[in-house]
């Protein structure tokens, strides 16, 4: 990356002005408040207003899923939420993965959304995603995506039975991760996480860390780079959140420029129950729906999401 490209800040929505945008703004700047004005123009414009709110309040919105039919009728749903999203921004819904996301969700259940149709789910905790797919055999179909952060000594574990990792965020990490699949004879798909809030309370790396991380990546032969991932602002203002997303595909945008050989940047994993449709209407190309699939869950986000805390005065996810 160039100095003056690497000289622009890209500013967490945390940090950034949370006013309230002027009526009379168009609807582009209205919807999508730019980062850092001088970044240049996002390679997917912003689609028109479309009054699209976030909902992170999701405990005791979903009734829990308990047959393959409402499995069936929940998927459906959500999928038609996406096609929606993608109309609005001019987009092929084609282009958006849906990972439902199977945390705390029992065996008994998880076969019920595998009959429905799912086939590739993600999972925070590596020792229960592991368990899950231990216990799965049967169904070698079926894929799993570790999206939490990982401590370098359960790398060996995500090295026997994940497809996919989207919380790397250390050179330990990689390196942990590569030796360990090197032994298994195996490659990972991977997804960088970008801490885009600015909340210290998330994992990820700040956004000015993360172009001379990916120039480190090409060493770890067995990690396959596919994108980046981000966990928006736990708020329920639209605004400040899409600004997260807003700023994770701004600096993609500006990361292709220069990545390295081998480092693929086409993938955004952004958006979850409360704000997957505003992820889209920014350019997600991945995102991770648990409760609107499977049901409201009994445990709290710190349990999943380690050192959260809900802010006063916002609700939880």
């Amino acid at each position: 990356m160039s100095t003056s490209e690497s000289s622009t800040p890209l500013t967490p929505a945390s940090s950034a002005s949370s006013a309230t945008p002027d009526p009379s703004a168009s609807p582009a700047s209205a919807t999508s408040p730019n980062p850092s004005a001088s970044l240049a123009s996002p390679t997917a414009a912003t689609p028109p207003a479309s009054g699209t709110q976030t909902s992170h309040d999701q405990h005791g919105r979903y009734a829990a899923a308990s047959s393959v039919e409402d499995f069936r009728h929940n998927l459906a749903a959500v999928q038609a939420r996406i096609e929606a999203a993608c109309q609005r921004a001019g987009r092929d819904p084609a282009s958006v993965r849906l990972l439902p996301v199977s945390k705390t969700v029992d065996e008994a259940r998880i076969r019920m959304a595998y009959a429905a149709g799912a086939r590739f789910l993600g999972e925070n905790k590596v020792q229960e995603a592991f368990g899950k797919w231990e216990a799965m055999q049967d169904l070698p179909d079926l894929k799993w995506a570790v999206i939490g952060h990982l401590q370098t000594n359960k790398a060996k574990v995500v090295a026997r039975f994940a497809s996919e990792f989207q919380a790397l965020d250390s050179l330990r990490v990689a390196e942990a991760l590569d030796r360990r699949l090197q032994a298994e004879g195996r490659g990972l798909d991977v997804f960088v996480q970008v801490n885009t809030s600015g909340e210290p309370s998330k994992f990820g790396l700040a956004p000015d860390e993360v172009a001379a991380f990916i120039q480190q990546l090409p060493a770890f032969s067995a990690l396959r780079v596919r994108g980046l991932m981000t966990l928006a602002l736990f708020s329920d203002d639209a605004v400040r959140v899409r600004q997260c997303f807003v700023l994770l595909r701004t600096l993609r945008d500006r990361l292709r420029q220069s990545a390295p050989a081998g480092v693929g940047l086409d993938e955004l994993s952004m958006g979850m129950s409360g704000d997957y449709e505003i992820a889209i209407e920014e350019g997600a190309t991945v995102v991770r729906v648990g409760q609107a699939i499977f049901g409201a869950r009994a445990l709290p986000d710190s349990h999943y999401w380690p050192g959260f805390a809900k802010p006063a005065g916002e609700p939880g996810h």
